[in-house]
């Protein structure tokens, strides 16, 4: 049997990171996935999907995402019933998170170029500092940026 989830969206308000009694982190949030398929004459429609995280990939989701941030997600899908204090019962469907990624989108963030809300955090990510030891012919794989052209945003594609 397979029960594999993949999916890409926003995250609808900010992870909150808590701690069970045992002492493990755990998180959980909406996510927001707009659908493919438009018709005609309406708009976009977007579906609210629960979504749990827990131990390091909680940790790493309330540090790095926020409100807003574009996530891509891959784990299980799980149902599970619970009590309500009413005495009525519930039943949950959620993607319990087994890989969290950044989708590669960059936020302007008060021009400090932020991943979501909260990515620094005064974190400065460090350029290492390669020297080959032969000499290494021109290819497309060890050039630098400066071998590319800027194109502007505005004009329309050359192709």
């Amino acid at each position: 049997m397979l029960n594999r989830v993949i999916l890409m969206g926003r995250i609808t308000a900010a992870p909150e990171l808590k701690t069970t009694s045992s002492g493990v982190s755990v998180t959980s949030f909406s996510l927001a996935v707009d659908r493919n398929y438009v018709k005609q004459g309406e708009q976009r429609q977007t579906d609210f999907i629960n979504v749990v995280c827990w131990r390091q990939q909680a940790e790493f989701v309330c540090r790095y995402f926020g409100k807003g941030s574009m996530i891509a997600i891959e784990g299980q899908l799980q149902t599970r019933t619970y009590q309500a204090k009413d005495g009525t019962n519930r039943y949950v469907t959620e993607v319990v998170a087994d890989n969290i990624s950044f989708t590669g989108e960059r936020r302007d963030q008060t021009n400090r170029g932020d991943y979501g809300n909260s990515y620094n955090n005064g974190y400065q990510p460090q350029q290492m500092d390669y020297e080959p030891q032969q000499p290494v012919q021109p290819s497309y794989s060890n050039g630098s940026a400066s071998d590319f052209e800027e194109m502007p945003l505005d004009d329309d594609l050359p192709f």
